[in-house]
């Protein structure tokens, strides 16, 4: 037995007609195609069913599978308390599950009630969970479950979870339907929740054609800056999804999409086929990315050799490298230096200087990289088995400049600094996302703990940005 079934949900409490009312006749469509999802599920006969979702326990560097015995929820925060329901944990399913993700090396957190008040997370069902399986239960389809939070790390990772999860249905011999749980966009019109983006309708569209055509792959290389640009909810739950398919021949069909209140609602089924060698994609997804970084350590400049020489040294043995004797060139001079980290394309730690505080640059360099492998407060430490996987970059500052009005900045250009209130907030330049001068002083000041209305002093800085 393996993974038997998977689809696509939509999860707007407004589809649940003790929810919507007269509303839910706006989402005709979804709604329709969601029973028609329900009585295929049924069709296809599990004996489980995984459902991911982006309102649970989600956590940036590991996935949560819960292991609650009983799981329980309800629509009351919508307005619907009489529709509550109560499933049975398949804990052999999520307990394998968890297994083979260590054995495929990602990060899995099993939450029984001390690990979720230890992570202060929920214990009930959201409602990513109880609208999909509130049409599930009207066809007759209550089985098992097992409630996975969808997880923020890299697409490779949520693939493997999804081949986790394939493995471990074949290790129970388990019948297991796997239903990812997502809205798309949330930016499609003027009056969306998120507010609106041009670029909304693009990702929707195509988002839904690499569902149409089965191309899993594809669903993975997806813009992760368009993405975000859309505000979208389950593109990770859909890649989660994906590896649940792998090797096998995938027969999908789009039942519905639409977007009557600004969000993206798709719904999509993909009968699993035969199994082909050739379709199994982990490997190579994985071969690839470590091909990528072994080709970019064999071009890095002579900055970024030495924040990462810094940064292993100091991971492995807790030693501070010593400056290079003689110093380079390249290295004798005193400028500000922020290092970045990111591991699988994603941002794994940052930290720099505004102004030179070493006697020269590569201590500074030194020191950055160390700050931005082990004291960046929004991660983790970087553990020794991470530092292969990571890439760098160096950013040299110039001397910060006030300017008298946003007028003076180009974010693609200049860095930004923002003062007020006794508080500072930098944004490096040429970020992905950040487009415009008011996208660039708005995070800045989000990260100078000011608020949007806050006077402030602007400063600008270039800076030479090396890989």
């Amino acid at each position: 037995m393996s993974v038997i079934w998977a689809g696509i949900a939509p999860h707007p409490p407004i589809i649940v007609p003790e929810v919507g009312g007269e509303e839910t006749k706006k989402v005709a469509a979804t709604c329709a195609a969601m029973e028609s999802l329900a009585l295929d599920f049924q069709a296809a006969n599990p004996e489980a069913v995984v459902i991911t979702s982006p309102h649970g326990p989600v956590f940036r560097d590991a996935v949560a599978v819960s292991l609650i015995p009983e799981l329980t929820g309800s629509l009351a925060a919508f307005g619907a308390p009489g529709v509550r329901l109560v499933r049975k944990n398949d804990l052999k399913l999520a307990q394998a599950i968890i297994r083979h993700c260590a054995e495929l090396k990602v990060p899995a957190v099993g939450l029984g009630p001390a690990e979720a008040r230890r992570y202060q997370t929920g214990l009930d069902l959201d409602h990513g969970v109880l609208v999909p399986l509130y049409y599930l239960d009207r066809a007759g389809a209550a089985v098992p479950l097992v409630w996975v939070g969808m997880s923020f790390l890299p697409p490779e990772e949520l693939y493997a979870f999804g081949v986790a999860v394939q493995r471990a249905a074949e290790e129970c011999g388990r019948r297991v339907a796997f239903l990812a749980s997502g809205d798309l966009s949330h930016r499609l019109t003027r009056e969306a929740p998120a507010g609106y983006h041009p670029e909304a309708a693009r990702f929707d569209e195509l988002l839904v054609a690499k569902v149409r055509e089965g191309d899993l792959e594809g669903l993975l290389k997806l813009d992760p800056v368009l993405a975000e640009k859309a505000g979208e909810c389950g593109w990770r739950s859909f890649m989660m999804m994906a590896g649940a398919l792998d090797g096998r021949v995938v027969n999908p069909e789009v039942l519905s999409y639409e977007g009557p209140f600004g969000v993206g609602y798709l719904v999509a089924k993909l009968k699993p086929g035969p199994a082909l060698p050739e379709l199994r994609r982990l490997e190579r997804l994985r071969s690839a990315r470590e091909q990528e970084v072994k080709e970019r350590r064999a071009r890095e400049s002579i900055y970024v050799r030495l924040a990462r020489e810094s940064l292993e040294s100091y991971v492995r043995t807790g030693k501070r490298l010593a400056a290079p004797d003689p110093l380079p060139p390249e290295l004798q001079g005193r400028a500000g230096v922020f290092v970045s980290l990111k591991k699988h394309g994603q941002l794994r730690g940052c930290i720099g200087t505004i102004e030179p505080t070493q006697p020269n640059l590569a201590e500074e360099i030194i020191e950055n990289a160390i700050s931005a492998g082990t004291r960046d407060p929004r991660f983790w430490p970087v553990r020794p088995e991470e530092l292969p996987e990571l890439v760098y970059s160096v950013d040299v500052l110039s001397r910060p400049e006030p300017v008298s009005s946003p007028a003076e900045l180009d974010p693609k250009r200049y860095g930004v600094i923002v003062r007020g209130r006794g508080r500072s907030g930098l944004l490096l330049p040429d970020l992905e996302g950040i487009d415009t001068v008011e996208e660039q002083v708005r995070i800045a000041k989000e990260k100078a703990g000011l608020g949007p209305n806050d006077e402030v002093r602007l400063e600008r800085f270039e800076v030479k940005r090396y890989y």
